[in-house]
């Protein structure tokens, strides 16, 4: 084995450095609550899975989750075992406004864990959702998930959950916000347009036939009176 030049060494050095940076950079992202969607489109059903880790720094497991929800018209929670769920609804609006998971005792997660909470809902009709979550310890301290992006596009101390919608919502949403459907094709009108062509066409038959058989009877006439 070749023993390494001051340029290798330095090269080698570069490229630790480089990675440890990505490490320590991409390591925070870990520590935040994510939403994923199964069917991320406006206007449609989806299933949300949050993804909690636990973080905290005295060894309190997470023991309880509240997520708020953009006021959608419904929701169902997945069964989680050793988690109970329940939804926060307006009953005059009709809106689901929050779900929130709470720990059975002795159930909860460590800083060394995460798990995945799902709820399905029906996604309003715009281009991103954020999803604010409350997240509560065993020791009682609460951190909250609330911060929008910064102006300059960086992320905040404690963002979030925020999910990017794409695709075309359905017609029924798009006619909802005043999307004009295109025209139908006009083909009730054609129908009275050709039945009139029709009923010309058989008058002119009609008429010939008719005159036709007044000029039999005129011939067999004059004939008649030659004979």
């Amino acid at each position: 084995m070749q023993p390494l030049t001051g340029a290798s060494s330095r090269a080698l050095i570069a490229t630790a450095a480089v990675a440890a940076t990505g490490l320590l950079t991409a390591a925070p992202a870990w520590a935040h609550v994510h939403v994923d969607a199964d069917n991320p489109t406006p206007g449609t059903t989806s299933v949300l899975t949050f993804r909690v880790p636990g973080e905290s720094d005295t060894g309190a497991l997470t023991t309880q989750l509240t997520v708020d929800l953009p006021d959608v018209a419904s929701a169902r929670t997945e069964v989680v075992p050793g988690w109970t769920a329940k939804l926060d609804r307006d009953t005059s609006a009709g809106t689901v406004r929050a779900v929130t998971w709470t720990a059975n005792p002795g159930v909860g997660i460590s800083a060394e864990q995460f798990a995945l909470f799902r709820v399905s809902v029906k996604l309003p009709d715009a281009e991103t959702v954020s999803f604010p979550t409350t997240q509560t310890y065993s020791d009682g301290s609460v951190v909250r998930w609330d911060q929008a992006p910064l102006p300059d596009g960086s992320e905040p101390e404690h963002p979030a959950p925020q999910l990017t919608l794409s695709g075309t919502p359905p017609e029924s949403t798009r006619a909802e916000h005043g999307t004009e459907a295109p025209p139908a094709p006009a083909t009730a009108s054609a129908a009275p347009a050709s039945a009139g062509t029709v009923d010309n066409s058989a008058r002119w038959l009609a008429g010939g036939a008719l005159i036709v058989a007044a000029a039999a009877v005129v011939a067999a006439l004059l004939n008649r009176r030659r004979s």
